[in-house]
């Protein structure tokens, strides 16, 4: 009689997590950030077409980093969970918290029953009336949610891109200054990104029922001047954002 293969659960545990950050790490990386009014987010994305960043309800956003197919099923389920719950009961009862919690749930799931976890991090955002009731979640892909007050960063060397954004921060920035701040992080000192490495969105208190509103074209060419000549960063050539072609990591 063969004996059964067996390994650890400890190990096959960190294995799986090794297996989720490498992917995500893979990634371009993404900031979110209060400011006066609202919440920005600033993301990496030289796509026109792949949007790392979007709206599910009425004042709340979503964004994620890691494999584009996998976080794009989330948002799908997040927008069918949002306009389900506001029709059967209230639009007001739908919140940032309830659905992180949801996400968080079907994460935690997949990464303990599934053989492959899922390589994303997602970010779930309420702009509240005031700066003190706004909300972000950050979801990792085991489940594990944690919630964050004054910015948040998901991705590839978030370490180094939240330290950065911590001494450029501070409460009450405008827009155009948040944003600076926002891209000064994501590129750190050795590379520059222009208007067209960005896919950039707010969720603004003034924006009236529907908050999201996305920065793009000749307003966000204002706020992101273009580099100069021969200062432009290094070429990204990660696609870990991107539509996998084929079954391996990409």
């Amino acid at each position: 009689m063969s004996m059964p293969f067996y390994v650890a659960p400890e190990q096959v545990m960190k294995d799986r997590a090794d297996y989720a950050r490498k992917g995500i790490a893979r990634g371009r990386s993404l900031a979110a950030l209060v400011y006066a009014e609202g919440i920005l987010i600033c993301a990496e994305n030289t796509s026109h077409t792949l949007r790392k960043i979007s709206e599910i309800y009425d004042r709340i956003g979503f964004a994620g980093v890691g494999r584009y197919n996998e976080f794009d099923q989330l948002r799908i389920a997040g927008v069918r969970h949002a306009d389900l719950k506001g029709y059967s009961f209230s639009r007001d009862d739908v919140d940032a918290r309830s659905l992180a919690n949801q996400y968080a749930q079907i994460l935690g799931q997949i990464f303990t029953h599934e053989m492959k976890p899922m390589e994303v991090e997602i970010l779930v955002a309420e702009v509240g009336a005031a700066m003190d009731d706004d909300q972000m979640f950050h979801i990792l892909y085991d489940g594990t949610v944690m919630d964050e007050r004054n910015f948040m960063v998901l991705g590839g060397e978030a370490e180094a891109i939240a330290e950065r954004l911590r001494e450029s921060w501070r409460a009450g920035l405008g827009l155009a200054d948040a944003m600076q701040a926002a891209t000064s992080a994501l590129a750190g000192p050795d590379r520059t990104l222009n208007a067209g490495d960005l896919e950039v969105a707010v969720l603004g208190r003034a924006n009236g029922r529907r908050a999201f509103r996305r920065i793009e074209g000749p307003e966000l060419e204002l706020m992101v001047p273009a580099a100069p000549p021969g200062s432009e960063g290094e070429p990204v050539t990660s696609t870990a954002d991107l539509p996998p072609v084929t079954d391996e990591a990409p």
